[in-house]
């Protein structure tokens, strides 16, 4: 009887074990309080600072301390930030008055305003074409700026709205349409849409992201992460994640996916080959962190959230005012 009891325990004590094994030691870590008030969307790491779309403004945090060290104004329904780096700038997408901000980053002043579409959202510099792109919720298009002219050379209709886009780095970009629950494939040589793939049983896409290396797309939908093969659209795999998620990182390193939900999970998933991915960690983290930031080289993951009120049916939940925080969670 004593070797069937252990038989038993061992059998009852493997998948806590197992675990532990496949845990990915994450955690938050710290948090950086930011007292201003106004709702927020994406958030951006470079440069040792961590900048913090929220309001009418971007506040910027030394990525160490969490200290204020500077702050962007007059971006009126800011969603994301993005740098070219190469030339020391930075630009946020202002949803509100449609057009980018372009600011010094060395010193945060603003040096120019570029009219672009309709509520452009997502922002990106493109590595390929050296291209400022944001994706346009309203007016359903992209429209691709050009750095040194300070203009914008193309405007791309792409059937849906989309949400956030990834590079391949050689000319392909994928755009996430969260009302077609598809994916667009954009040429950047020629400026069109060459292919839409659906993304089912994934639904309302949000953050996209991609592994260059083994060509795969990972998209944050209505608790499904939904890995595709960038080459073709075949549907990889799906795997389940938190209710929320609006955003979605790789680290090239680890070989992490990471999801940020907004129920109050960081939801993180192993690589282990390009056809094989595990949900490894489910990270607690505060109700409303629904997107993300991923530092490559600190493999650190920032979070913007706030404490909220009790909700109302059939309302979003409204923020405490004073309780905006960035949440910073590694090992």
């Amino acid at each position: 009887m004593k070797s069937i009891y252990f038989f038993f325990a061992l059998v009852l004590a493997y998948p806590a074990a197992l675990m532990a094994q496949q845990g990915s030691g994450f955690k938050v870590q710290r948090t950086f309080k930011i007292p201003s008030a106004g709702g927020w969307d994406y958030i951006a790491v470079a440069g040792n600072r961590v900048y913090v779309s929220h309001g009418t403004q971007v506040n910027i945090l030394d990525q160490k301390t969490g200290d204020s060290v500077g702050v962007i104004l007059n971006t009126t329904g800011v969603h994301g930030i993005a740098f070219d780096k190469e030339n020391g700038k930075g630009y946020t997408s202002n949803g509100r008055l449609n057009t980018i901000t372009v600011f010094d980053v060395a010193t945060t002043n603003i040096l120019s305003q570029i009219p672009v579409g309709q509520n452009p959202d997502a922002i990106m510099f493109e590595p390929f074409t050296k291209k400022i792109i944001t994706c346009n919720g309203r007016s359903q298009d992209l429209s691709i700026v050009d750095p040194g002219t300070e203009k914008v050379v193309a405007t791309i209709p792409v059937g849906g709205k989309p949400e956030e886009a990834a590079s391949d780095g050689k000319g392909t970009l994928f755009v996430n349409l969260e009302d077609k629950s598809m994916i667009a494939v954009v040429d950047l040589n020629t400026n069109k849409v060459v292919n839409t793939w659906p993304l089912a049983p994934g639904q309302s896409p949000t953050g996209l992201a991609i592994d260059v290396s083994t060509n795969r797309l990972f998209s944050g939908c209505d608790k499904l992460l939904m890995v595709m093969d960038a080459t073709n659209g075949r549907i990889v795999d799906k795997l389940p994640i938190g209710d929320g998620c609006d955003g979605v990182a790789f680290d090239d390193v680890l070989k992490y996916v990471f999801a940020s939900c907004g129920e109050g999970k960081l939801c993180v998933i192993r690589e282990t080959s390009a056809d094989q991915f595990q949900v490894i960690d489910i990270v607690p983290t505060k109700r409303s962190a629904r997107t993300l930031a991923l530092d490559q080289n600190t493999h650190e993951v920032f979070l913007p959230a706030a404490d909220l009120e009790k909700a109302v049916a059939g309302e979003r939940p409204k923020m405490i005012p004073g309780t905006f925080q960035v949440l910073v969670v590694h090992k």
